[in-house]
């Protein structure tokens, strides 16, 4: 018999499962449950980019595209970023088209870090860095924010944390699962303890298009200097509501890029080629389509917020992304308590805080990307639930 447990990465072995899956799982084996733990949008692909998809099959689009993508949607994506963005990326040289960005953070990730390298990730976070970090031999360093700062990171919070080793910081905003978004007065302070050093920023700006603020958001790559040592990471998931066609894109340095084509190489060989002239269409032709999708979002997220608070969940204002991340302390009990009998009690399945990082215990995160009816159902048996207490 062969001993499993032998054979196995030790690396791997100490990786945790994704809590957010877990509850997922749980409430898919269970009959009227109202799920509200994925951040997967409930709008179908807008019909323009089904439309190109079903048309790229009929002409036999299916073969391997260059292992960077399509150049077609690389110069697409570079005029889209310097449109939101004001920063202009080579298309030949300074983008990657990526299985989805989740492997725009893997990829980046295996570039940078070696063994022993500190990783700085600012939490509460989406449930992906620390792993990858530590695969790849690395020290994940949590940096928490906190709720009276809106869960933005701080300069304090940040300089407390770097050393000597720190390699890599990872930005996550607008963040899963807060819904936090750093303003430009905020970046720039960020921006300033940064400059003068050799740490490289990824971030992950995959909600980018889902804001609610009346102030134009901002991304970390238009302050000064910061295009030049940033990863920016971002996809099609959750603006264009399309999850499943897996397309992602990463652009920055050159010298960075070069190296990381030949893991994307060697990995992936190139994302899906339909997906990729969806994209195209995605990216040309739906910006009403967006605006659409978040003015839905808009009233679920002013709606959920009022009514959370109106329970005693005292509940923060997200600026951005799907997800509310009220406060479940008023209860006495921890996030996965308090989430698991919520789920086996009435039915009800949402997300512990602290698999989001330590620092989101005593929280739970809930998604508004589904139907407002979705939502007040679930707000109603939440009430019943907190009347049980």
């Amino acid at each position: 018999m062969i001993d499993y447990d032998k054979v196995l990465s030790e690396k791997c072995k100490e990786i945790k499962p994704s809590g957010i899956r877990r509850f997922f799982d749980i409430a898919a084996q269970r009959e009227n449950v109202i799920s509200l733990g994925v951040g997967e949008p409930d709008f179908q692909t807008p019909w323009c980019v089904r439309k190109t998809a079903i048309t790229a099959l009929e002409k036999g689009r299916t073969k391997y595209t260059a292992n960077a993508g399509l150049a077609e949607l690389r110069s697409t994506i570079s005029d889209y970023v310097k449109r939101k963005t004001g920063v202009k990326y080579d298309p030949d040289h300074e983008i990657i088209i990526t299985v989805g960005g989740s492997e725009g953070i893997d990829i980046g990730i295996r570039t940078l870090i070696d063994p022993g390298d500190e990783v700085l990730i600012v939490e509460p976070c989406f449930v992906c860095y620390a792993p990858l970090v530590t695969l790849m031999g690395g020290v994940p360093v949590s940096v928490e924010t906190r709720e009276e700062d809106e869960f933005r990171l701080t300069p304090e919070a940040l300089k407390a944390k770097i050393t000597d080793k720190t390699k890599l910081l990872i930005l996550p905003f607008p963040n899963n699962p807060t819904g936090a978004v750093m303003d430009r007065e905020s970046l720039e302070r960020i921006a300033e303890v940064i400059r003068g050093t050799d740490i490289i920023i990824m971030s992950d700006e995959i909600y980018s298009e889902l804001t609610y603020s009346d102030e134009p958001y901002t991304s970390i790559i238009r302050l000064e200097g910061m295009a030049e040592r940033t990863l920016y990471v971002n996809g099609f998931s959750k603006a264009y509501s399309m999850t499943g066609w897996r397309m992602g894109y990463i652009c920055g340095p050159e010298p960075i890029m070069k190296q990381m084509l030949k893991i994307h190489q060697y990995e992936i060989m190139c994302s899906p080629t339909v997906s990729q002239y969806a994209a195209i269409e995605a990216i040309k032709s739906c910006d009403k389509d967006i605006s659409r999708m978040v003015n839905e979002y808009n009233i679920r997220r002013r709606w959920l917020v009022g009514a959370l608070n109106d329970l005693g969940l005292t509940c923060f204002e997200p600026k951005g992304a799907f997800y509310v991340f009220p406060s479940i302390k008023s209860t006495g009990l921890s996030s996965e308590e308090f989430c698991e009998r919520l789920l086996f009690e009435h039915n009800v399945a949402v997300v512990p805080g602290n698999a989001f990082g330590e620092c989101g215990e005593g929280y739970i995160r809930i998604s508004y990307a589904y139907s407002l009816k979705h939502i007040m159902e679930a707000v109603k048996r939440i009430e019943e639930f907190l009347k049980t207490l």
